[in-house]
């Protein structure tokens, strides 16, 4: 019965740890949170490109942080009018996505 048990928590585990390093890249993660369709990489859309905020936030320590929760709350009047809404992402999430849009050039 051990040896069941014990099996089965392995195969578990390998189950787990496959689907880690399946895990989407941060612009995969862009596109299923529906952030592409109002950003792009390197052009405006309906909001500023990613490459403009990237280049607007280099250098600022604390740029990380306040997009992250830019991203979490939503925003506006930076870019323009047309405010950004809250997103339905998580704390991890949002940091993956805002470190990916920082390393844009």
């Amino acid at each position: 019965m051990k040896q069941v048990v014990a099996a089965s928590l392995l195969a578990l585990v390998a189950s787990v740890a496959a689907s880690a390093a399946h895990a989407a890249t941060p612009e995969e993660l862009a596109k299923s949170k529906n952030c592409m369709a109002c950003h792009a990489v390197a052009t405006k859309l309906v909001g500023p490109a990613y490459k403009d905020v990237a280049a607007k936030y280099k250098g600022q320590k604390d740029a990380e942080d306040k997009l992250v929760q830019k991203v979490m709350k939503g925003g506006a009047g930076v870019w323009g009018p047309v405010p950004m809404p809250p997103n339905a992402v998580s704390d991890a999430e949002a940091h993956t996505l805002v470190k990916w849009i920082l390393a844009q050039k």
